[in-house]
C-alpha cells in the first residue's frame, strides 16, 4: 500500500479507493491482452512451421546454430508437458511456451535466422514499417505492461500512459490481422472502467 499511501500524502481512504481500482483497470486488460498473447503464438507457430517445413519446428531449433535459449525454453515446456503425463504436441508445446518466448523471437540476435520468415506474421503491418526493430520494442512494451498486470503491480497511475498502451496492443493485433482491432475493441471494457475510475478518484 505504500506506493499508493505515498500518492495520497498518506490519505489512507483514497489510498485504499485508488487500490481497488488498480485491480479493476487491471482486470479490463485481460481481455485484449489474451487476444493478443493468443494471436501472437498462433501466428509466430505457423511462421516457424512454414520456415522448418513442418508444425514440430520446436524439434529442429536444437539443431540451429545461435538457437540456444530457444532450444533451452523448448526444452523446459517440453518436461512441464510431460510432468502432466500428456503427449507432447505442437499445439501442447506452443500453449505451453511463455509470452516472453515469443517475444524474444524478435530479438536482434535472431534476426539473421528468423526475422525473414517471422516478418510475415505481421502481414498488415506496411512493408516500408515491417522493421525486426519496430515490431519488437511493441511486443516488449506490450510484454512489460503485460507482466505487471499479471502480477498484481500498480500500473494505475497516468491515465494517458493506460490509454496509450491500450492504443498500442489495439494497433499491434490490427499488425497480425485486419479484424483483430474491431474485435478486441468489441470485447474491451477498459474506457469504461477507466471512466469510473476517474469518477472514484474524483478526477
Amino acid at each position: 500500500m505504500q506506493k499508493y499511501l505515498d500518492f495520497h500524502f498518506n490519505n489512507e481512504k483514497k489510498a485504499l479507493v485508488h487500490y481497488k481500482e488498480n485491480i479493476l483497470v487491471s482486470e479490463s486488460f485481460y481481455s485484449i491482452l489474451s487476444v493478443f498473447e493468443v494471436a501472437l503464438r498462433n501466428c509466430l507457430h505457423y511462421e516457424l512451421s512454414r520456415h522448418y517445413a513442418t508444425p514440430d519446428w520446436y524439434l529442429h531449433v536444437v539443431s540451429t546454430p545461435g538457437m540456444k535459449q530457444i532450444n533451452k525454453d523448448v526444452n523446459i515446456a517440453q518436461v512441464h508437458i510431460n510432468k502432466r503425463n500428456e503427449t507432447v504436441t505442437a499445439s501442447k508445446v506452443v500453449a505451453e511456451l511463455t509470452l516472453g518466448f515469443w517475444v524474444m523471437l524478435l530479438n536482434a540476435e535472431y534476426e539473421m535466422i528468423l526475422w525473414k520468415s517471422l516478418r510475415k506474421a505481421f502481414p498488415c503491418l506496411p512493408k516500408k514499417e515491417r522493421q525486426r526493430h519496430k515490431v519488437s520494442v511493441a511486443l516488449n512494451n506490450i510484454r512489460n505492461f503485460r507482466n505487471r498486470v499479471y502480477h498484481n503491480e500498480p500500473v494505475a497511475w497516468s491515465f494517458d500512459a493506460l490509454e496509450s498502451i491500450h492504443e498500442e496492443i489495439i494497433e499491434v493485433l490490427g499488425w497480425l490481422n485486419a479484424e483483430l482491432p474491431e474485435y478486441a475493441r468489441s470485447i474491451s471494457r477498459f474506457h469504461a472502467v477507466l471512466d469510473q475510475t476517474k469518477i472514484e478518484l474524483g478526477l
